[in-house]
């Protein structure tokens, strides 16, 4: 099964807030997107991925970003992430109403193809299926296969909300850079031990990031 993934960006003046603190304002926006190039690239570049649509109305970011490959959807809902998300799916679905749908965090610059292709593989047996993210409270892939609805419940705690919302939590191994979103430094940090992809490490060559 290959699926469409759908990835949604905050203009990049206003991502990323909580990495100010490791980054300063000149150069999170810079972060911000290079976490989202790597992040593209790499499931671009993944075996059980079929299309990569990005939910953005960041000029810069969509003209970047489709030249990965990703198709560019304007966040039309204006509405935060979840409604961004369930836009995205709407316009993947419009095209291909029973292709297999899934929401990606744009902020894991460590992501492997392999290891991204071994969490969509371990969700196609159920109809919803979520991985959390590395510190066990969000979200960073939430799979819908054909016929399912996405239902997006990202934000604080998503990872309960997921599980009581019926969608089946992974369990597997080998797949931490699927898992390692970056929101602070600390995270930045983590993430560049894991190995992150080219773009993140340009832009963050010469950060210091404290232990």
């Amino acid at each position: 099964m290959q699926w469409t993934l759908v990835i949604p960006l905050k203009p990049l003046a206003r991502a990323k807030s909580r990495l100010a603190a490791a980054s300063g304002d000149g150069l999170r926006p810079g972060l911000a997107l290079a976490f989202a190039q790597d992040t593209v690239a790499a499931a671009a570049a993944c075996r059980a991925v079929r299309d990569v649509v990005v939910v953005t109305d960041d000029a810069l970011a969509g003209r970047e970003l489709a030249a990965l490959g990703a198709r560019i959807v304007p966040d039309e809902p204006g509405e935060g992430l979840n409604a961004a998300l369930a836009h995205g799916a709407a316009f993947v679905r419009a095209a291909w109403p029973k292709a297999p749908v899934a929401a990606l965090n744009a902020d894991l610059p460590a992501l492997r193809p392999v290891e991204l292709a071994r969490a969509l593989d371990g969700a196609v047996p159920f109809p919803r299926a979520f991985l959390p993210d590395a510190e066990g409270i969000g979200t960073t892939l939430l799979c819908a296969g054909p016929g399912a609805e996405l239902r997006p419940a990202f934000g604080t705690d998503s990872r309960a909300r997921h599980a009581a919302s019926g969608a089946l939590e992974l369990s597997l191994d080998g797949v931490d850079s699927v898992r390692r979103d970056v929101d602070t430094g600390e995270d930045l940090r983590a993430a560049l031990v894991l190995g992150v992809g080219p773009r993140t490490a340009e832009t963050a060559a010469g950060l210091l990031i404290a232990d």
